[in-house]
């Protein structure tokens, strides 16, 4: 599981995408992104945490974080985009930890974080696994991996139809938010295809983490999950 050869083609389209990121991404959710955010981080994260936000993007997961808490977070950004990290560092109030890399060798020692925030992410993993355990081995012991994204159900025809809206009805909507470079999020479909059904990804967890929260929405087309060490 995980995109294998096909991250080098994501990398760069994430990189061309950068001006209308988040923008796009708000629409082809249905304007449920934030919502969906602050339900996967609640009562996850608390006030003092140090967070490893990886593959933060603009680090809207960080930002969400630090509102639902009130602040008061140690927070690390991790992506592997120079470019990303540049572009985030100027909209947060606080200081922030970066580094550059990808999910399957994070360059932090065992045990380091009370959290970690994967949002619309941890899909992009070159070897979902690896990148997993990666992931628990940075986190203390009852810390938290917090994943928000699209899920892909395990009914099939609710599953057919989340295909259809991401192949065919999604680049429809990302050329209208976001012009010509919205056409390059098609390739969201690819990471889609390469993305394991939710009882599946479920499963993977909990070959690692001792406890799993599932929650859905969109009848599984959208995941808020939480997994404990």
């Amino acid at each position: 599981m995980g995109l294998g050869s096909y991250w080098g083609e994501v990398i760069d389209v994430l990189r061309d995408i950068i001006p209308v990121y988040d923008k796009v991404n708000s629409y082809i959710s249905l304007g449920k992104d934030k919502q969906h955010r602050i339900k996967g981080i609640k009562g996850r994260v608390i006030s003092g945490n140090s967070i490893l936000d990886a593959g933060s993007g603009f680090g809207n997961m960080s930002k969400t974080a630090l509102k639902v808490t009130g602040g008061n977070l140690d927070i690390t950004l991790y992506d592997p985009l120079v470019p990303m990290l540049q572009n985030t560092e100027k909209n947060f109030e606080v200081k922030l930890n970066l580094a550059c890399g990808v999910f399957e060798h994070i360059p932090f020692q065992n045990e380091e974080f009370d959290a970690a925030l994967c949002g619309y992410s941890l899909r992009d993993a070159i070897s979902l696994k690896t990148a997993i355990s990666e992931i628990h081995r940075v986190l203390k012991k009852g810390g938290r991996l917090v994943i928000v994204d699209l899920g892909k159900p395990d009914n099939s025809l609710i599953r057919f139809g989340t295909s259809f809206y991401l192949r065919l009805i999604l680049p429809i909507i990302a050329l209208i938010a976001g012009g010509r470079l919205g056409l390059k999020f098609a390739t969201l479909y690819g990471t889609y295809k390469r993305w394991p059904k939710n009882k599946k990804l479920e499963q993977m967890l909990l070959e690692k983490f001792s406890k799993v929260e599932f929650e859905k929405d969109f009848m599984g087309a959208a995941i808020m999950v939480a997994a404990y060490k």
